[in-house]
This record gives structure tokens, C-alpha cells and sequence, in this order.
């Protein structure tokens, strides 16, 4: 019986800034739990596949593999795209025991890494009252995934800030820079953003380019390989190896 093995699924995108992100994170799993070996995998645009990552840890002799969805909500590619890769390759790979693991958030410490972030960008605890809060995501049409990230602007807004709003840089509105007027508008003397997305690309400097155009005082880095990050994953790891009905704090 081998060690299970943790393999980590991203979208993948043509900008070579995600892939290094993501091979970033990963390395700082590796370095939060030696011993364990992590894996990545790409659904699209870079190397190496989910398929052919799941071919070669069969042919070394793996007998179990944890499949972790690098993504921060439940829509598409969490349902549908993920779930259909790994029913074949379990179709095509009977020895190899596949789980799937859950998708990140929300869990509290994305929320710790949103605030490493903001941090990291210069915004202090005693900014929070006149400082508004842009909740920058990706964006889906999935009503699950909305949901998601309307509930983690409420609970930011309980943290202190003096008003949380969500945007999203595809799929529905508003749009970043929508928000950044509509809080100047409303009389917030100061407006941060904070890009609810793991590594760099297209949808990022999307969220970027409207935050500059709108005058925001603040832009905040994606999540990328922050510590919190890494042991969330180990998290989700975690639980997808533990018995039925149990649970891990995340």
C-alpha cells in the first residue's frame, strides 16, 4: 500500500503567470507536510493533463490519489468538468483508488488570506471604518457559486470595514469599477480591492484594469501561495480521507 497521493487540478490559462502560481502553491504544500507527494494537474491550456498525471502515478504503482479542485467555489468545473475527468480515468485506471476532494471556500481562511493580501497592500485595522470593500471574484452563472460570494461579503462586513460589496469580471455584473464609483458615490472616503482569485490571468487584470480606471485606492494581490492557502488545501486533503460524517475545521 502506497501513500495517498494529493493532486491538485487548476483551470490552467495561456498566461504563464497562472501555472507558476499554482507550482508555487503546491511547492509551499510540499514544504507545510514533507513526505506528502503533491501533483499538478491542469483542465486546459498547460501541461500536464489530469489524464495523463493519473496514467503515470498507475504505472509508478499509486494506489490512491486525492483529486483537489484548485477552486474556490462549487460551478461548473467542480460539478461537471472535474467530475467527468476522473469517471473516466477511474473507468480506465480500476487499481487506482480516485476521491475527490472539495473545492476550497469558503472556509475562513481564504478569508485570512484576502486580509494577508490587503495587508500586504497597505491597508491597517485602523483604515477598516472609512474603507470600503470591493469583493472582487472571477464571476459564474451558477446561483450555488453567487451565493458563496455574496455570504463572504456579509461575513467581511461583520470584520470591521464600513461597507462590503461583491463584483465579478465575467458571467453577471457589476463589474469592479461599477462598485469603486458606486462606494465614492455613496461617501466612502477610501475603496479597496481585493481580487477573489487564486493566480494571475485574463479575469485578474480584468479586475485590476477596472479598479484603476475607477480611482481605487487600493488593489490588493490574488490569493497566490499564501501559507493559509497551502494548509487549506492540506485541509481539504485531509477530509476527503476521513470517514464518512466526519469533519475538519476549515
Amino acid at each position: 500500500m502506497t501513500r495517498p497521493t494529493l493532486l491538485v487540478i487548476a483551470h490552467g490559462s495561456r498566461d504563464p503567470r497562472h501555472a507558476a502560481t499554482v507550482h508555487a502553491l503546491t511547492e509551499r504544500v510540499r514544504t507545510e507536510r514533507p513526505g506528502l507527494r503533491v501533483e499538478t494537474a491542469f483542465l486546459e491550456f498547460n501541461a500536464p493533463s489530469v489524464p495523463r498525471v493519473l496514467e503515470r502515478l498507475a504505472g509508478e504503482g499509486a494506489d490512491e490519489v486525492v483529486a483537489l479542485p484548485l477552486l474556490l467555489t462549487r460551478a461548473f468545473h467542480a460539478k461537471t468538468d472535474i467530475p467527468s475527468v476522473l469517471r473516466e480515468a477511474r473507468a480506465r485506471l480500476p487499481r487506482l483508488h480516485i476521491r475527490q476532494a472539495d473545492v476550497l471556500g469558503p472556509s475562513p481562511l481564504l478569508n485570512a488570506t484576502l486580509e494577508r493580501r490587503l495587508r500586504e497592500a497597505g491597508v491597517r485595522p485602523g483604515d477598516l471604518p472609512r474603507t470600503g470593500l470591493v469583493l472582487a471574484s472571477a464571476g459564474s452563472s451558477d446561483p450555488e457559486a453567487i451565493a458563496v460570494i455574496a455570504e463572504i461579503a456579509r461575513e467581511l462586513r461583520h470584520t470591521g470595514w464600513c461597507a462590503v460589496r461583491p463584483a465579478f469580471a465575467s458571467a453577471l455584473l457589476p463589474r469592479t469599477e461599477d462598485v469603486v464609483r458606486d462606494l465614492r458615490a455613496e461617501g466612502v472616503e477610501r475603496v479597496a480591492v481585493a481580487p477573489y482569485v487564486i493566480a494571475p490571468g485574463r479575469l485578474p487584470d480584468r479586475i485590476a484594469a477596472g479598479a484603476e480606471a475607477a480611482g481605487a485606492d487600493v488593489l490588493a494581490d490574488v490569493l497566490g501561495p499564501a501559507p493559509e492557502l497551502a494548509r487549506l488545501l492540506l485541509n481539504r486533503f485531509d477530509e476527503a480521507r476521513m470517514p464518512v460524517g466526519a469533519s475538519l475545521s476549515a
